[in-house]
């Protein structure tokens, strides 16, 4: 089996394991649980004497945890974030006045896309920054209601 076709499973297991855990992490119940952990932890404090074991028992175990989540999170994110650009990139495409020019500015640099944005924000209403685009765009909402 070529290469790339076993790497394209080991993606979607991952993918898969990393969306189921990603999504239990993120519920009270896992919450509760993690709390427990450490409530059981610190209340056997005594009676381990708080020794060297005790203390490295949480600190190896949470910091394992965290190394994992890391990946998982991140992963979770970028695929976010890739169906929410490809969401975008497909209103820019079905909208008449939409500048389809703006499709793929996410791989520009930080500089290149602040450059763009303060470019629209003077276009828009002849004033630069993020705090009077934001004034004006509050002031149109409340005239809504």
């Amino acid at each position: 089996m070529p290469l790339h076709v076993r790497y394209g499973r080991v993606r979607k297991i991952f993918n898969h394991i990393a969306t189921i855990i990603a999504t239990a992490a993120g519920q009270p119940l896992t919450f509760i649980v993690a709390l427990g952990v450490i409530l059981v932890w610190a209340v056997t404090g005594p009676l381990f004497n708080y020794s060297d074991t005790w203390q490295l028992i949480i600190n190896t175990g949470t910091t394992i945890v965290t190394f994992l989540m890391v990946f998982l999170i991140q992963n979770s994110q970028n695929r976010d974030g890739a169906a929410m650009q490809a969401k975008l990139d497909e209103l820019l495409r079905a909208v008449e006045k939409a500048r389809e020019k703006f499709i793929g500015i996410e791989h520009l640099t930080d500089q290149q896309i602040e450059l763009i944005r303060a470019a629209l924000e003077r276009s828009s209403n002849g004033e630069s920054g993020k705090q009077s685009t934001a004034e004006d765009t509050v002031d149109r909402l409340l005239e809504r209601f």
